[in-house]
């Protein structure tokens, strides 16, 4: 590293909020900034404030890998899709009498609680200003799978025929606990 206590403080601050591999990739091209600007001439202080001129302030950094973390822009996705699984679940349920069928009271109220729990999740993980929450779209992402896993399974067994939301439905609850799994790694990895 340059060494240059202007670059360790702008570093130290983006280490705060940011993954240390990101810090570790940004370090690595302001590094290569201030050694270009030492080539060209510039003193080390002057240097230093040009490279990190050239990289912009802190807080617009962090702003920009807030918007790009994967967490924030899966849990996005998942927030967007929501109103179609809402009524593609919605109208199979009262298609198919879902009221009368033999599921427990408490069961569904747990359905229910968990399911605001995830869009709650989600919505945090969309309007964070914290990296690291951005993260919470990845047990999210779980809870959703289990959600999805458990409403085939109420179909499976409850359900006295399959009907056409239901033959939509299910198709698309399979493809998103797949996209969930798949996405999980990916959110907690960082």
């Amino acid at each position: 590293m340059a060494g240059h206590q202007l670059i360790d403080d702008y570093l130290a601050e983006l280490a705060r909020r940011l993954p240390a591999d990101d810090v570790d990739e940004l370090a690595d091209g302001l590094d290569e900034a201030f050694r270009h600007h030492q080539r060209r001439g510039l003193p080390a202080a002057s240097a230093a404030a040009a490279a990190t001129a050239e990289f912009g302030q802190p807080d617009l950094i962090i702003k920009e890998f807030i918007r790009q973390a994967p967490g924030r822009r899966a849990a996005l996705a998942l927030l967007a899709s929501g109103p179609l699984f809402a009524a593609l679940w919605g109208s199979s349920l009262i298609s198919a009498n879902a009221w009368t069928w033999p599921i427990p009271l408490g069961a569904a109220v747990a359905f229910g609680a968990i399911l605001l729990a995830v869009v709650a999740a989600l919505v945090a993980a969309t309007v964070s200003r914290d990296y690291q929450r951005t993260r919470l779209t990845g047990p999210a992402c779980g809870l959703l799978a289990v959600l999805d896993g458990a409403m085939l399974a109420a179909i499976a067994l409850a359900a006295p025929a399959l009907s056409w939301p239901m033959a939509l439905a299910i198709p698309a609850s399979m493809v998103r606990i797949g996209l969930a799994v798949r996405t999980v790694p990916r959110v907690l990895a960082r």
